[in-house]
């Protein structure tokens, strides 16, 4: 059976505070281990009321302390905010703390609308023109350092951290193919071009240094509970977070509210269900069902898990599901 992982956002919810929702995140990691999930994997996003995650590498370092064998790393750091050598850096660092634990996916987006860009990186001159450089840049910044090397990140350099391309289109395919690198899809928020990308990148995949053969991880929404009724209930909370983002009023996760897919528009509910495509909210054999059948039909490597519910203990016990679901179908 393919590895379960886990992707967190560390959301803040409403009436709850940042330090709640790391405290959380820190759990979720302890918890997730606990499970049996392989890897923990925190996002970069900016400028966002529901998200505490905007400081990747402190994340991870809240993550990887509190655990011991669970991997933990980026699910993305959106390189064209930053410096290759500052990543390299900040990721070298984490490797030597937490040495054989630490991935870096890398991403093309900011993380953000275009103000939010700007106000990272000052200018948008180069930015995502310059993504394929920049990560060619920082895979040599983690590689160990050649003769008469004028730049080095120290931490970084030969910490050889395993880089990840993150993507929700074919960019992304096409370029995790060339570079020889593993590729994880957003299709948990992005699913539309899922099978094309995939097709794409196990076709042209070159093999590299890190990786001989391609591998792929792909997003999947996770909301379990002993009844599809109650887990229905604790999607809403994701469906109110993507419904603002769309109407451009960002929040705090919201409690869930039973009345809310009443309040949605055909437009919305249409929006709603092809966002959510890639997702399994139901009881154990509701999820079980839905993650045979995705499974089936996307072949993937791993798959990396979302739940984004308001309830902390509610969110552990929907990953507690899922594990068991998955040692169902292992055995």
């Amino acid at each position: 059976m393919i590895p379960f992982s886990v992707l967190d956002l560390a959301p803040i919810v409403e009436g709850g505070t940042v330090a709640q929702a790391l405290a959380n995140s820190r759990d979720l990691a302890i918890q997730t281990e606990r499970f049996g999930y392989k890897r923990f994997w925190l996002a970069e996003h900016h400028n966002m009321p529901g998200i505490a995650s905007s400081a990747t590498a402190l994340c991870i370092q809240n993550a990887a302390a509190a655990t011991k064998t669970i991997r933990v790393g980026a699910g993305g750091i959106m390189l064209p905010n930053h410096a290759p050598i500052v990543i390299a850096e900040q990721f070298g660092t984490l490797e030597a703390l937490f040495p054989g634990r630490i991935d870096l996916g890398l991403g093309r987006a900011p993380g953000g609308d275009q103000r939010v860009a700007m106000a990272l990186r000052r200018t948008l001159v180069g930015g995502e023109d310059r993504f394929p450089q920049d990560v060619m840049e920082l895979q040599a910044l983690l590689a160990p350092a050649q003769p008469r090397q004028v730049v080095c990140a120290v931490p970084g350099e030969g910490a050889n951290v395993p880089l990840w391309m993150l993507g929700s289109s074919t960019f992304g395919a096409q370029m995790a193919a060339a570079l020889g690198l593993p590729y994880a899809f957003a299709s948990h928020f992005a699913p539309a071009q899922m099978m094309s990308a995939i097709e794409i990148y196990r076709r042209t995949f070159q093999p590299s240094e890190q990786l001989a053969k391609p591998y792929v991880m792909l997003g999947f929404n996770i909301f379990a509970a002993p009844t599809d009724d109650e887990a229905r209930f604790l999607a809403t909370s994701l469906m109110q977070a993507f419904a603002s983002l769309r109407r451009g009023i960002p929040r705090k996760l919201q409690p869930p509210d039973p009345d809310f897919e009443s309040t949605l528009s055909e437009a919305e509910r249409a929006s709603l269900n092809q966002v959510l495509s890639c997702s399994a909210i139901g009881s154990p054999a509701t999820v079980k069902a839905a993650l045979q059948a995705f499974i089936a039909r996307t072949q993937p490597d791993e798959l990396i898990l979302a739940s984004h519910i308001y309830d902390h203990t509610a969110r552990v016990r929907a990953y507690e599901i899922a594990a068991q679901v998955r040692a169902e179908l292992a055995a």
